[in-house]
């Protein structure tokens, strides 16, 4: 890796572990450049999985004030995201390589959809909720535990945009405010990238040069994005993530 590749690598983690920590989707940032600096795709996967775990658990530190009160909510909603995530990074280290790299370009495009259509279905569920006078149960019940198991599979497989489907699920099922919401969905995203990543550590190959500098940078991250997440647009932010993402799927398919 070349010194410019470096501190491309770290910019991505920082970039990372900011919209992390505001809604999610920063593999979609750091999972191309390290496409870019010549990693196989499940290699750059692996990596990033554990290389991003520090700026989720910086994320959820510069949450902490709404993470107060939310202690049971928070483990119930754990113990879901890990048993989810253990089957879903069981999934990448047992499909081969191949399948992988055709699997890859769909997940983006399915996460690309999610970020765009998030607010809509959001708001759609809401008012169906409103219409029927049902109440939300306070920890999310079944319903919730359900749907993070499985987006949790897809988040110990591959990731990108787990953030957005853990908002929006628990956006609609949590009779909270989306900036408490937003304090679980960091904490998730530690447990999920964090439990993926234990297992990679014992059955695959790790680039550790863009470990750390994705360690480094999403530390940063995670910071910053907890400071500017009251904000900044969330249009814009979705724009971008757009963006990087598009060119990912380019540059998947002409590999």
């Amino acid at each position: 890796m070349t010194i410019w590749e470096a501190l491309a690598v770290w910019a991505a983690g920082i970039g990372a572990g900011a919209i992390n920590t505001i809604v999610g989707s920063g593999t979609l940032i750091t999972f191309p450049v390290l496409l870019a600096t010549g990693l196989p795709p499940v290699t750059a996967n692996v990596s990033n999985s554990l290389g991003v775990v520090p700026g989720s658990i910086s994320g959820a530190i510069g949450y902490r004030r709404e993470l107060r009160g939310q202690r049971r909510r928070v483990l119930r909603l754990s113990a879901a995201a890990f048993v989810g995530a253990l089957a879903g990074a069981a999934l990448l280290v047992t499909l081969p390589s191949s399948a992988f790299d055709m699997i890859v370009p769909a997940l983006v495009g399915l996460a690309l959809v999610l970020v765009i259509v998030q607010p809509r279905l959001a708001r759609a569920l809401k008012r169906r909720r409103e219409r029927n006078g049902g109440t939300a149960h306070p920890d999310g019940g079944p319903a919730l535990q359900t749907g993070l198991l499985l987006s949790s599979v897809y988040g110990g497989y591959f990731g990108a945009a787990q953030g957005v489907i853990y908002l929006a699920l628990m956006g609609l099922l949590l009779p909270d405010d989306l900036q408490r919401v937003n304090a679980v969905k960091n904490v998730l995203g530690a447990v999920v990238n964090g439990t993926a990543a234990l297992l990679f550590l014992f059955v695959a190959d790790f680039d550790w040069t863009a470990v750390l500098l994705i360690a480094v940078g999403s530390a940063i991250g995670g910071q910053l994005g907890a400071r500017i997440g009251r904000r900044l647009p969330p249009t814009a932010l979705r724009a971008v993530i757009v963006i990087v993402g598009a060119a990912a799927i380019v540059q998947l398919l002409l590999r």
